[in-house]
């Protein structure tokens, strides 16, 4: 005994039938499409097919309670002609439809709910509201929203320690590097002239002037952070985890970039300093220019312009941030940005998850897998994180660096 069908608005019921003598029309010699279409009608509630037979048996009012056991049988019973559950009998039992397959529960409570359980309530009631059978079995994706990162004040000359960036035409093309899907299945990232997410992107973009970190925040600078504004998180869970739980990073340590911290702890580091995260396209267009070079220093994959990766179960750290400096340099002269830790960005959203892209690369990856987060060293390259909160984003081979918004200059440029 088979059902005719098994589609959108149905709940199955496995090894579950009804009595025969129930049904309104049985029909002999039919295929399971044509059942199909037998049941379609607005009396059927519910219908059953026996292959064997080819017969179709429809039944109106079908309710669950009054389905039988049989080990062959599988019975479909429309959501939308589904027969109210009787009352509850007065004050001893509860009583609730319930849909083939699932769960719920059921709490009693000795006092008055509270006004956090009845919000929650009302929550779950809302989120529940809808039958399973009536969503969608069609596959789509979300459309996600680019983050606002707000402009800074501008500045009027070089801040200390950091790179003009002229204004410029710029060439934007950036590829993810993820392993699963492709540009069809929503995989990555949607920027806001994109209509929908995809892998690989590219936009003519004339980018304003800004000045970048010649270096990635190190520990040294993010101690002065915290000398000067007390910041402690409220969950400290891996926070600062390399710096052996004080306030000052040990010695040697000093040069190498802050890492564990969290995608917000960036923020308010660049905020205090009266700075902001990069877009992916400013650091992008910071670290390759007008050229599309492959590398800040150029198209040859020179191993000594940068970390060498490591590999194995113990991670010894980041190198400090000048050590493969000038010689790795991008034509503006902005150094540290690939191979040693990978540099939050821009922030998307959809309607059940947070990202951040992160470039650059690191100085490890375990191995035993390509699906560990692949590098992105290839200034055309980028990955995707996924967020949740501080403690949960924090790594030993995530660090940041900071821009200023700085005033235009006459001068556009180009590097050949």
């Amino acid at each position: 005994m088979g059902v005719y069908m098994k589609k959108q608005g149905y709940s199955e019921y496995i090894g579950k039938t009804i009595d025969a003598s129930q049904a309104v029309h049985v029909y002999q010699n039919l295929s399971v499409s044509h059942c199909e279409r037998k049941c379609e009608h607005a009396s059927c509630s519910c219908a059953t097919y026996d292959a064997d037979v080819r017969t179709c048996a429809l039944f109106s009012d079908c309710n669950p309670d009054s389905f039988t056991e049989s080990v062959d049988s599988i019975l479909l019973l429309s959501e939308a002609r589904r027969v109210p559950a009787p009352p509850p009998p007065p004050k001893k039992y509860l009583n609730f439809p319930m849909e083939a397959h699932g769960y719920g529960c059921a709490l009693q409570l000795s006092k008055k709910a509270d006004d956090e359980l009845v919000t929650f309530l009302e929550e779950m009631k809302e989120l529940t509201s809808r039958h399973l059978a009536s969503f969608a079995d069609t596959w789509d994706y979300l459309p996600q929203t680019m983050i606002e990162i707000p402009k800074t004040s501008l500045a009027t000359e070089a801040p200390s320690g950091m790179v003009l960036i002229p204004a410029g035409e710029f060439n934007f093309i950036s590829s993810g590097v993820e392993i699963e899907g492709n540009d069809q299945n929503g995989v990555d990232v949607q920027f806001p002239w994109e209509p929908s997410p995809k892998k690989f992107h590219q936009r003519l973009m004339n980018l304003t002037a800004f000045y970048i970190d010649k270096y990635p925040i190190t520990t040294t600078n993010y101690s002065s952070y915290l000398k000067a504004t007390g910041y402690k998180p409220d969950d400290s869970f891996n926070w600062l985890k390399n710096w052996n739980g004080q306030s000052t990073p040990p010695a040697e340590i000093a040069d190498v970039p802050v890492t564990y911290v969290g995608l917000d702890e960036a923020r308010k580091y660049c905020a205090w300093a009266g700075a902001r995260l990069p877009h992916t396209y400013e650091w992008q267009y910071a670290a390759q220019g007008t050229d599309r070079r492959s590398y800040p220093w150029g198209n040859d994959n020179n191993q000594s312009n940068y970390p060498t990766q490591t590999n194995g179960t113990k991670y010894v750290g980041p190198e400090p941030v000048a050590a493969h400096s000038p010689e790795g340099d991008s034509p503006f002269g902005v150094a540290d940005l690939v191979g040693n830790v990978w540099q939050y960005t821009t922030e998307f959203q959809d309607a059940h998850t947070r990202s951040v892209i992160l470039r650059g690369g690191s100085n490890y990856r375990s191995l035993g897998s390509n699906w560990y987060f692949p590098q992105a060293k290839d200034l055309s390259r980028h990955e995707k994180y996924f967020l949740m909160d501080d403690r949960y984003e924090r790594a030993g081979t995530v660090g940041f660096r900071c821009v200023i918004d700085a005033e235009e200059a006459e001068e556009r440029v180009t590097i050949l």
